[in-house]
C-alpha cells in the first residue's frame, strides 16, 4: 500500500521527459538569442537556428515514439474535444489536465509548424537559387515575428493556468514533474 505525502507535501507525477524539457528551453533560448541579441544573418544566428531546426526533428520523432505524455497521439485533440475544452475555459470550468490541455496542445502545434517554417526560409536564404531575395527574407522575418507573439501568448496561458489550477507549470517545465 502506497504511503499518502506527508501533511504539506503533494504527490508529484512525471509528466515531461527530458527530450521535452531539452526541446522547450532549446528553443526559448534559440528564439530569444536570434530575435533579440545575435545579429541577423550572422553565424551565431545560422548555428542557433540548425540547433533550433535539429531539436525540432528530434522532438517530431519523439512525438511517435515518446513517453506517453510527449506523444501526439495523447495531446493532439480533436475538433469536438478542442471545442468543448474552450467553452468550458470560457465558462471558467474548465478541467486540470496533467499534461498538455487541448488549447495547448493546439498552441504547440502551430509553434511547431512555424519552427519548421523560419527553419526552412532561414536554410533557403542561404542557397544560391533564394540569395538575396527580398520577399524569402520578409517570409522568413514573418514567421518569426508570428513565433514571438504566440510565445507570448503561450507563456501568459501558462501562467494564467497556473493560477487558475494552484500550480506552477513554469516550474513543472523545468524539473517534469506536476502534481497528480
Amino acid at each position: 500500500m502506497a504511503t499518502p505525502p506527508a501533511a504539506g507535501r503533494e504527490l508529484q507525477v512525471p509528466v515531461w521527459d527530458v527530450v521535452v524539457r531539452t526541446f522547450h528551453w532549446t528553443v526559448v533560448t534559440g528564439c530569444l538569442l536570434n530575435l533579440f541579441i545575435l545579429e541577423d544573418g550572422g553565424t551565431a544566428h545560422e548555428i542557433v537556428g540548425y540547433i533550433v531546426a535539429g531539436v525540432l526533428a528530434i522532438r517530431l520523432i519523439w512525438g511517435f515514439v515518446g513517453t506517453r505524455y510527449a506523444r501526439f497521439a495523447d495531446f493532439v485533440p480533436t475538433p469536438r474535444r478542442l471545442a468543448g475544452y474552450l467553452a468550458a475555459l470560457a465558462q471558467g470550468r474548465e478541467p486540470r489536465v496533467i499534461g498538455h490541455n487541448p488549447a495547448g496542445a493546439v498552441m504547440m502545434v502551430a509553434l511547431m509548424i512555424l519552427l519548421a517554417g523560419v527553419s526552412l526560409t532561414g536554410w533557403m536564404m542561404g542557397l544560391d537559387a533564394f540569395w538575396g531575395e527580398e520577399w524569402l527574407e520578409e517570409l522568413h522575418e514573418g514567421i518569426a515575428n508570428a513565433i514571438l507573439v504566440l510565445a507570448g501568448l503561450h507563456a501568459a496561458a501558462a501562467l494564467f493556468e497556473s493560477w487558475r489550477h494552484r500550480e506552477n507549470l513554469v516550474w513543472s517545465m523545468v524539473t517534469g514533474r506536476k502534481r497528480a
